[in-house]
């Protein structure tokens, strides 16, 4: 087992020296292993100086605030609010936004935002539910990880919701807007395209910057850090892009978020043949970025 792990190593290794690909070592700067009540967290995103985190589908709808130095879980807000499959965390100053738009079949047509008030964020009433959809989706079908409508990253940015699919067979991910002031079924917004290669499972936004992170189907963990050339619009120009390590290692990467210190990355727990690699939060100075350390 170890040799076929070396090998995808080598090719990965003559491949990213071909595409001019950072290298940073994303295990250098773990904080912290996080309780086992976030073994599926997804997605992150600071308010008030704590992180926000929660699970995905499957799990309690549950919002959970830890501490950025330590990943201890300071606070669990119980939510009466339904899981379908939570996936990406994003908030301004009055709301926290919840993405319930994990679609891996490509079959749902509940997509769904929650936008919970920060000072009644346990009251199931004063939640408001933003219904949207893709346009260009006209083939429901259930095609698990065969579709390209699946979606696991959110930011909040001028006063609009900017969520990027995942990509399951373009290698692409799909930028959309969706305004979070308008409550019935709405039609997303597409704005652009990017081929990422990799699958993208969270997003944040900082300092006229988009930080994407994600893996490939051989478990390869990527960071992608795109600078905005209007407001709103990435995709323009290539991004700097980072070989983080491999899903064997840190986990399997699954939020991203980022202030004036540097970078937050977590990670759900991850099986392989040898074992479970724990989840984890993991903290990247913007120095060490830059270095590509």
């Amino acid at each position: 087992m170890r040799g076929i792990f070396t090998i995808i190593l080598l090719v990965t290794f003559a491949s990213m020296q071909a595409q001019k690909v950072n290298f940073l070592t994303l295990s250098k700067y773990r904080v912290s292993t996080l309780a086992d009540v976030l073994r599926e967290n997804s997605g992150l995103t600071f308010y008030d100086g704590k992180l926000y985190t929660l699970n995905d589908g499957g799990n309690t709808a549950d919002i959970f605030v830890i501490d950025p130095f330590t990943g201890k879980v300071e606070t669990i807000i119980n939510s009466p609010l339904g899981n379908t499959d939570w996936e990406a965390i994003a908030t301004d100053s009055t709301h926290l936004y919840i993405g319930d738009f994990g679609n891996n079949a490509g079959s749902r047509t509940d997509l769904k935002l929650l936008k919970i008030p920060h000072d009644k964020s346990q009251a199931a009433g004063s939640t408001k539910t933003i219904g949207f959809y893709y346009p260009e989706q006209t083939d429901f079908r259930s095609r698990l990880h065969n579709n390209d409508f699946d979606a696991e990253a959110m930011v909040f940015l001028n006063a609009n919701l900017h969520i990027f699919t995942k990509g399951w067979t373009s290698g692409s991910t799909t930028h959309y807007i969706v305004d979070p002031a308008f409550y019935e079924g709405q039609a997303a917004q597409k704005v652009s395209r990017y081929k990422t290669g990799f699958l993208v499972t969270d997003a944040a936004y900082y300092n006229k910057r988009l930080y994407l992170v994600g893996y490939t189907k051989k478990a390869e963990v990527f960071l992608s850090i795109f600078t905005e050339s209007r407001p709103g619009i990435f995709f323009e120009n290539e991004p700097q892009k980072y070989y983080l390590g491999t899903a064997f290692s840190v986990g399997q990467v699954e939020g991203v978020e980022v202030n004036d210190q540097g970078i937050y990355i977590s990670s759900e727990a991850f099986r392989t043949p040898l074992g479970v690699v724990k989840q984890g939060l993991y903290f990247v100075p913007h120095s060490k970025i830059k270095a590509g350390k």
